[in-house]
């Protein structure tokens, strides 16, 4: 059964090469897909998850910092600081701000945390080294990478002339990537110098936790508490609203595309062989036969598109990402053994899909 199943398929060589191709390619879209989710769901929240303080305390109705906005002040700290429980207060301002470098002029995503404290900072610096003045700024790799920016060079923000002194990773949201500066020079840039975004408080007793987020809640008005938990989680979840409806939309289309693939394939194949199938029927071929040589050519495809898939995958995305910095991709071997699996699904439903041809083939096709 698997030799005739074979033989249908390799007598029309070309047609087969391009539905394999075809396959192929939705196989391709499909892993592309989840590896940009992947790296856009880290890149996102890698921040938040390597700043991992006991509570962020946010302007009230503010849940996120990627889709929301929140502004606290310097007498909200300062009560926050006199509550017993509190072991620290660290502030971060986090403003949409223009890096400037000669004629080019692209937008980033200006954390300005202080340097003091550490907390706030880049998730990983991976060249250089962090701030220390007001003169420098840690830029992200991807935007580095795209526009050309280096250790040592100075980038102009406003009227101020900053110098890069770190490249950091896990900062890059796809469509936005994360620059760091100091607070104080965060603050200038907006005018404001008692202001920040959220602040990042750690307590005394962990085991407390519950105890002292309810108390600044009743001290301090106009904020919102999260432990860290429940704010990372806050945070995926904007990410994801964002992103998750275009990305299954584009699967879906992508899974329709290799299903009509490969139905037209089997059933033209079936139609071909015509009378091969009647004569079978004739011959009292076992039941299920005739099925089963659909099913196995179905299988057949979609397990060598994959293969080909993943060989052309990984090559391809080194070369978007060398010619796109800002797209980061990671995939696990669960991720492309569940997209093999969705390929093998959709292929089986193809074969059934094609079987219902086999219904219309009768026993006198046998003398046409």
């Amino acid at each position: 059964m698997d030799i005739y199943a074979v033989r249908i398929l390799k007598s029309q060589p070309l047609r087969l090469i391009l539905t394999i191709g075809g396959v192929s390619l939705c196989v391709i879209l499909m892993l592309f897909l989840l590896a940009v989710y992947q790296g856009v769901a880290d890149g996102s929240v890698e921040y938040i998850r390597k700043n991992c303080v006991d509570l962020w305390v946010l302007q009230s109705n503010a849940t996120n910092i990627l889709r929301g906005s929140s502004l606290v002040s310097a007498p909200q700290e300062q009560s926050i600081r006199q509550i017993p429980g509190v072991k620290s207060v660290s502030l971060v301002l986090l403003v949409l701000s223009t890096v400037k470098k000669g004629d080019k002029a692209r937008t980033i995503f200006l954390t300005g945390f202080d340097p003091k404290d550490g907390i706030g900072g880049p998730p990983q610096i991976i060249a250089g080294r962090s701030i220390q003045g007001d003169n420098e700024i840690v830029l992200d790799k991807s935007f580095a990478s795209k526009f050309k920016f280096t250790l040592g060079d100075s980038v102009k923000i406003q009227e101020h002339m900053l110098k890069v002194v770190g490249i950091s990773s896990g900062t890059n949201a796809l469509v936005i990537q994360y620059a760091f500066v100091t607070l104080h020079f965060a603050q200038k840039l907006m005018g404001f110098p008692g202001i920040a975004t959220c602040f990042l408080v750690q307590v005394k007793d962990i085991n407390n936790i519950d105890e002292v987020a309810n108390e600044i809640r009743n001290i301090v008005p106009g904020i919102e508490v999260y432990d860290h938990k429940t704010f990372l989680e806050n945070n995926i979840q904007e990410m994801e609203s964002g992103f998750l409806p275009l990305l299954y939309t584009v699967a879906l289309i992508g899974a329709v595309v290799l299903t009509v693939i490969l139905s037209l394939l089997l059933s033209v194949n079936i139609l071909e062989r015509k009378k091969d199938f009647a004569v079978l029927k004739t011959l009292g071929s076992p039941p299920g036969f005739l099925k089963r040589i659909i099913i196995v050519q179905a299988l057949l495809i979609s397990f060598t598109s994959s293969i080909v898939a993943l060989i052309i995958f990984f090559p391809l995305v080194k070369v978007i990402e060398r010619i796109s910095p800002e797209v980061t991709t990671k995939l696990s071997v669960e991720q492309i053994l569940a997209v093999i699996s969705v390929v093998a699904a959709m292929s089986l439903i193809s074969s059934f899909i094609s079987m219902q041809k086999l219904r219309r083939i009768y026993l006198l096709e046998v003398f046409k």
